[in-house]
């Protein structure tokens, strides 16, 4: 694992500034009850994942319901890749085809609440996959599947996404 570099370029958008903050808090929720149930002897893993996935479900079940044509990937894209989520996580649309969507994310809200923290890179890599779920969980309520082939928590130099069919 490479070391975590995951500094915003986009700093003076006012909108996704708001964003990040507001997904920051819901990060440091997620990782502070994670710690605390560690704490208390109580493994979260498995039901914060859990939660996570059902949370990003339901997100997809939303997501598809919104395309007119949800078998075409350009549709959940327009979706799911709206102006603020592009700018909120820098997000780069690199290919976007009926049967597939790649989006590179060179920044990430979460990774930069878990630093703060004071959460060492491994444990970052780990909240970053457990967050992922919520990703992982979208996709499948799309019916899409999702690869995740590298992420700024392990060190990479941007997450790389791929919904297809």
């Amino acid at each position: 694992m490479g070391e975590i570099k995951n500094v915003a370029t986009l700093t003076d958008d006012v909108q996704a500034n708001i964003n990040r903050s507001a997904i920051e808090f819901r990060a440091s929720w997620m990782a502070l009850i994670y710690d605390e149930l560690k704490k208390d002897g109580i493994d979260p893993e498995p039901a914060i994942r859990r939660a996570i996935w059902k949370c990003g479900k339901i997100h997809g079940e939303n997501y598809k319901a919104a395309c007119a044509n949800p078998d075409d990937c350009r549709d959940f894209a327009n979706v799911f890749l709206n102006e603020l989520g592009r700018k909120t996580f820098e997000k780069e649309i690199i290919e976007m085809k009926e049967s597939e969507v790649l989006v590179d994310f060179h920044y990430c809200p979460l990774l930069t609440a878990w630093k703060k923290l004071g959460f060492d890179d491994e444990t970052c890599a780990l909240f970053c996959d457990i967050a992922m779920d919520g990703d992982r969980g979208i996709a499948e309520g799309m019916g899409l599947q999702l690869d995740l082939t590298e992420t700024l928590a392990e060190g990479c130099p941007i997450c790389k996404l791929r919904f297809y069919k």
